[in-house]
């Protein structure tokens, strides 16, 4: 049975779930606390990593202040934007 986490959390038991599975407290909270129905919806409209050249994955990277970007190939690039 999961923990009462007052009202802060909407779905306890989702909330103990993610825990148990490593997620931090916020971003359990995060999960827990959104809608079922929005919670599959699509966000944005940017197009594949893939699809992208390699500048803009690259100016993409700086712009979230990945390290070693310079060295990284396009590859490279797109699974440390991933992460």
């Amino acid at each position: 049975m999961a923990k009462n986490h007052g009202s802060q959390i909407k779905d306890d038991k989702q909330y103990e779930a993610l825990r148990d599975e490593g997620y931090s407290k916020e971003k359990s909270a995060r999960i827990a606390n959104t809608p079922r129905k929005e919670a599959g919806r699509k966000g944005g409209e940017h197009g594949k990593y893939e699809d992208w050249s390699k500048q803009e994955l690259y100016d993409k990277a700086k712009d979230i202040g990945i390290k070693g970007r310079s060295e990284m190939s396009k590859d490279e690039l797109i699974k440390a934007l991933r992460k």
